[in-house]
């Protein structure tokens, strides 16, 4: 019995261990990853995908962070990224024991080269959508002759040094027997291709879009781009067919798929885009899904006859329209994926191929320096012949060279080309790989030496007459003031040129305010149909029998307006689209068409334009331009929701900080006066605070009652309060408020607060009171004042009070009849002016509630007077947000913060302005 149960024990046994083998046999990979002791840096080719994110991650971060410190040398991000990859490669990295097989394993680059290769393909797609050949054709003689040139000249120094190359590394491994003639064609393509993106982004970057420089290099650029394309397929389809037959059958083959694109696929493509109005409203998902598969089939057809897929995305972006934006609204569906994800694998794996140790011996060095010499030379002697055969200066010539010779990251692409086609060795690889990135590094100095704006300025000036090239002025002094002097014989100060900061958030009362400022519409009379009046067709322009017209009725010349609207440049690939086709966007622009269509209908004579600028140059622009239009005043819209940005405020107006530096940078380098328009209601409803739901207010309703309609203005009348302190400010803003009564609709209370010099002089127990200024360009009495500058006796400040008061009693003494009932001038004695000023301005502003709003308006100056003599609750350290107090003011601020229910308009000298009120 015994044996009989030891027996069956050891039967359960063996079966039990066997069932356990057999389990452990065929038992699936464990789930648990890590958990279970996986390491996650070993590759499975079942599961790649993990090795896969590992390598992505730290090529993305690496790139990054190389790009940070290069990006502040104004460098484009290509080059962190390729150094990044040599970093990585086994210049550096790699020679660390380990480091290839953990993290770059031999058998994962296939994956990692898959993905980054899918990337290329998207990215040239968006490259030919980039390229405009409009832009081409409306410059095509300069276009062809600088583009020709600058690549006939390098083409045939790189089939020169070719020659060297070719006997020297042609036995080096990894590489296929071939002709001299097709590795010539194939260094003669790489030394004359430029950059076509990447040169679009300097440019950019360097403001030079709008010059003769920048409109002859891009036009170049356009046409230099296309033909380098053809000449790679051509050297790629020769590379991969044997026999010369061959290698013609799959080029007419391409020329035929290049013709269907053209003649059949962008005429079906433009016809379903305007069908489903994709060209006015942007890309629907459909329309981008069948967009990326028509390239992505142009690619996959150009690859299968034996040349490389990039060209049918490229082609396909080509015919792509840019009617209506649509190529830049398509962009900017993709590219946010392919310059983050895809490009940065692209370009790290061409710098995982470069080894800088094969650059190991003299022969080596000299063929890169010979390389690099080349690269310079054939480019830059051929763009600047060129230019200067199309009568540019010399200046100007040879930074068409220096531009035309950046090869960047299509240079890159074509040397990836010729590496994966076994043409170009490792080491001939690596060569070409340093000829690239150092052409690119120098490209962006070597033009802001050439090509300053102090030069752009002075050879603009040349042209136009107006100087010598010594920069002696040539206009006699009548026409060199003619301009001037036509409006110099009304008010010296009066409004008559105007730049506008266009924002959507602040367009309703900027329209408000420059109808008011525009002066009332000429009356209209009754119109009667031709027909019935018995008369002929009059003729365009000739007024009919009452001797109505338009130009008849306008006596006065009309305000003319500027108004400028500014789009961050950001490193996507469609603001710079947008920048190279601001011509076109100046007319899809809604705001700036809003802006133009309202001034035409308000007696305002009117112009604007669409800048794509970094957000950190916006003052600078705007200055610019006013200074470019002779602007009497620029006008900037305070940011209602705190910010540069246009979107729907989160917060406080005046609790961030993102627009003080932009408000006070403006206001220093203005030229000419400037003004700060804070919108409180003035001619339309400011955004209402959200209410609470009670039991009284379900949801339902409180959603009526957003939704309810809003009945018109019947009071059309404005308020407006002005204190006077004295100072060259509040003279011109005096002068302006005085103009801005003119229209009927206005109503102006004018208070002279006059506060005692000696109480001032006893407060300070010194017989001389400081002035603080931040730099020798800043105004005096600007509230931006900083630095301890000067000292102004007591004297001084009798002698400025004196003057300041005659100034006020000459102007109300002078006032016309038309403006006796609309305009009071009050003296107010204190020796409190703030706590005054803000009774009184509760006293004057918001107390018709149903009119179009109310306006205070201040003149920036802080001087001794005013913040001398307050108590302490109105001390500069007591009022909070000391960054607005820099950028408008104390008296702007205390009326902000004071609750005051009514607009702000914060007006500084400055120009022109500021000299004729001293």
């Amino acid at each position: 019995m015994a044996t009989i149960t030891t027996t069956a024990l050891k039967t359960v046994t063996a079966a039990a261990v066997s069932s356990t083998s057999a389990t452990a046999t065929d038992r699936a990979t464990p789930q648990a990853g890590v958990l279970v002791g996986a390491n996650p840096t070993v590759y499975n080719p079942q599961n790649p995908i993990i090795l896969f994110i590992i390598q992505a991650g730290i090529i993305i971060i690496f790139c990054r962070l190389l790009h940070y410190p290069l990006s502040k040398l104004r460098q484009p991000r290509v080059i962190a990224e390729v150094i990044g990859g040599i970093i990585l490669g086994p210049s550096v990295m790699m020679r660390i024991p380990g480091f290839e097989n953990a993290i770059f394993p031999a058998p994962s680059m296939a994956v990692l080269s898959n993905v980054a290769n899918f990337g290329l393909i998207l990215f040239l797609f968006l490259v030919g959508l980039e390229v405009n050949m409009r832009l081409f054709v409306s410059h095509w003689r300069v276009a062809l002759s600088v583009g020709l040139a600058g690549m006939a000249l390098p083409f045939g120094l790189g089939c020169a040094i070719s020659y060297g190359l070719y006997h020297q590394f042609r036995h080096e491994p990894d590489t296929v027997p071939i002709s001299f003639g097709v590795y010539m064609l194939f260094i003669g393509t790489a030394l004359s291709i430029t950059a076509f993106p990447v040169l679009c982004r300097i440019l950019t970057e360097l403001k030079l879009l709008g010059t003769p420089v920048g409109v002859t290099v891009l036009a170049a650029g356009v046409g230099n781009d296309v033909v380098g394309w053809i000449l790679l397929a051509l050297c790629v389809a020769l590379v991969n067919n044997g026999s010369g037959l061959t290698a013609l059958y799959v080029l007419l083959v391409a020329i035929g798929w290049v013709l269907l694109l053209v003649f059949a696929i962008r005429p079906t493509l433009l016809y379903i885009l305007r069908r489903s109005g994709s060209l006015e409203k942007g890309p629907s998902q459909s329309i981008v899904a069948l967009t990326l598969l028509l390239a992505l089939t142009s690619a996959w057809f150009t690859g299968i006859i034996g040349i490389h897929p990039i060209f049918g995305a490229f082609l396909m972006g080509l015919i792509c329209p840019h009617e209506g934006g649509f190529a830049i609204k398509l962009t900017e569906k993709v590219e946010d994926l392919v310059s983050v994800l895809f490009l940065p694998l692209y370009f790290a794996l061409s710098g995982l191929g470069t080894n800088l140790g094969l650059l190991n011996d003299g022969t080596t060095w000299g063929y890169v320096i010979g390389v690099i010499a080349v690269a310079f030379a054939g480019k830059i002697l051929g763009g600047t012949l060129a230019a200067r055969a199309c009568r540019l200066v010399w200046r100007e010539s040879f930074s068409i060279g220096v531009l035309m010779s950046c090869k960047g990251l299509v240079e890159l692409i074509v040397l990836n080309i010729g590496l994966q086609a076994k043409i170009l060795s490792t080491r001939t690889f690596t060569i070409f790989v340093v000829m690239a990135l150092v052409t690119t590094v120098a490209t962006t100095p070597l033009t802001s030496v050439l090509y300053p704006p102090w030069y752009q300025k002075k050879l603009e000036s040349w042209k136009k007459g107006e100087i010598d090239w010594d920069g002696n002025r040539l206009m006699s002094e009548e026409n060199d003031t003619s301009l001037e002097s036509s409006f110099e014989k009304i008010p010296n100060t009066r409004v008559r040129r105007l730049l506008v900061y266009l924002r959507l958030d602040s367009l309703s009362s900027l329209f408000t305010f420059i109808a008011l400022l525009g002066g009332e519409t000429p009356p209209t009379t009754a119109k009667v149909h031709r027909t019935k009046m018995g008369l002929e067709p009059v003729s365009e322009g000739e007024t009919d029998s009452a001797g109505d017209s338009t130009t008849g009725n306008l006596k006065r010349r009309p305000l003319e307006v500027h108004g400028l609207r500014m789009l961050e440049l950001t490193e996507r690939t469609s603001t710079v689209m947008k920048v190279t086709e601001a011509d076109e966007d100046n007319y899809i622009d809604p705001v700036v068409n809003a802006f133009k269509t309202f001034a035409h209908l308000n007696n305002v004579a009117v112009s604007g334009g669409v800048s794509v600028v970094p957000e950190a140059s916006y003052a600078e622009t705007l200055t610019s331009q006013a200074e470019d239009h002779l602007s009497d005043l620029i006008l900037i819209p305070w940011s209602e929701n705190g910010n540069m940005s246009e979107g729907d405020a989160s917060q406080d107006s005046f609790s961030s900080g993102l627009q003080e530096s932009f408000i006070q940078a403006t206001l220093e380098n203005a030229k000419c006066n400037a003004a700060v328009f804070i919108n409180r209601g003035f001619g339309a409803p400011t955004k209402s605070e959200p209410k609470n739901l009670s039991r009284t207010l379900s949801l339902g309703s409180h959603q009526s009652q957003l939704h309810a309609t809003v009945p018109p203005i019947i009071d059309r009348s404005h308020h407006v309060y002005f204190p006077y302190f004295g100072g060259v400010d509040d003279r011109v803003a005096l002068r302006f408020v005085l103009q801005l009564a003119q229209n009927t609709n206005i109503t102006a209370t004018i208070i002279h607060f006059i506060t005692p010099i000696l109480s001032i002089a006893k407060e300070l127990k010194a017989p001389e009171v400081s002035t603080i200024s931040t730099s020798s360009s800043a105004p005096p009495g600007s509230a931006s004042q900083l630095a301890i500058t000067e000292r102004i006796g007591t004297e001084d400040l009798y002698a400025a009070a004196a003057q300041d008061t005659v100034f006020l009693h000459t102007l109300r003494d002078s006032l016309p009849s038309t403006l006796i009932n609309r305009v009071v001038f009050v003296d107010v004695p204190t020796t409190t002016p703030l706590t005054d000023c803000l009774n009184h301005a509760r006293e004057e502003v918001g107390q018709s509630p149903r009119n179009a709003g109310d306006l205070i308006v201040i003149g920036r100056s802080r001087n001794a007077r005013l913040t001398t003599t307050e108590p302490e609750s109105f001390s500069p350290n007591s009022l909070p947000g000391g960054e607005i107090r820099k950028s408008l003011g104390i008296m702007a601020e205390a009326v902000l913060n004071s609750g005051v229910k009514g607009s702000v308009l914060v007006i500084q000298a400055g120009g022109r302005g500021l000299e004729e009120e001293k």
